[in-house]
């Protein structure tokens, strides 16, 4: 009981001005298509559902709602799923910019979903292998590194905030 009471919840952060772009030119896609279809061009009523599946896909299960902070552990929340992480498998958590992500990482690729409400699932890079990654900006990271598991990349609001909650 005491636990959920100092529970600290932090939302995915807003997208950063690039994310917003991607997503609105996502989601206006299907409309597009749509009105196309009406138009004579029936082949792209398939298109536009495959865009509306994927758009609810990645919005259902890649894409964090929120990240809470609670005892033992730090529970990543999406509308379909849940993920508890234990605090003690937690070395260290501290906000990093874009250039200390490049130093820390060197190139990266994504793995998952993108473009689309952010990037999330795995970053593959050549420093450190492959990280989990839920981000929605292009700035102001969290890099949460992890005893024997993979270090992830998280951009929860209050990024400050979310890493002394984290910490012991």
């Amino acid at each position: 009981m005491s636990d959920q009471i100092n529970a600290k919840s932090f939302r995915l952060a807003r997208m950063s001005p690039l994310m917003l772009a991607l997503t609105l030119l996502f989601l206006v896609l299907p409309p597009i298509l749509v009105v196309g279809a009406f138009f004579g061009r029936h082949q792209l009523w398939a298109a536009a559902l495959l865009l509306l599946a994927i758009d609810a896909w990645v919005w259902l299960r890649f894409r964090p709602s929120r990240f809470t902070v609670q005892g033992r552990e730090l529970e990543v929340v999406w509308p379909l799923k849940c993920r508890h992480i234990y605090r003690e498998s937690i070395v260290s958590a501290r906000v990093i910019d874009r250039q200390e992500l490049k130093r820390k990482i060197g190139w990266g690729m994504r793995v998952g979903a993108g473009g689309i409400w952010g990037g999330f699932g795995w970053l593959w890079t050549t420093q450190r292998g492959l990280v989990q990654m839920y981000i929605s900006r292009t700035d102001s990271f969290v890099w949460i590194e992890r005893a024997g598991g993979k270090p992830w990349l998280v951009t929860p609001e209050e990024p400050e905030e979310f890493v002394r909650a984290l910490s012991p």
